[in-house]
């Protein structure tokens, strides 16, 4: 059974939040898998950006690991 709770990852979210927001964008959490996939949703200017994996990657799925190290990978869904 994961450690994950919704509460340990939102705390996470909100600090790289407001980098987001300065850009007009925004991040929901969707969902936590069994397996310790995060799912997120990128809203506001984030949706369809070409930049958008690219924040997922170096900045919402490293912040999350470098706190988290249960979680395997963070996952855009639509």
């Amino acid at each position: 059974m994961s450690k994950l709770t919704n509460e340990r990852v939102e705390e996470i979210l909100n600090k790289v939040r407001p980098y987001l927001q300065a850009d007009g964008g925004d991040i929901e959490l969707v969902d936590i898998t069994d397996d310790d996939i995060i799912k997120v949703k990128l809203t506001g200017a984030c949706h369809g950006c070409p930049m958008s994996q690219m924040t997922l990657r170096a900045g919402v799925e490293r912040a999350l690991m470098s706190e988290l190290p249960e979680v395997k990978r963070v996952e855009a869904v639509t």
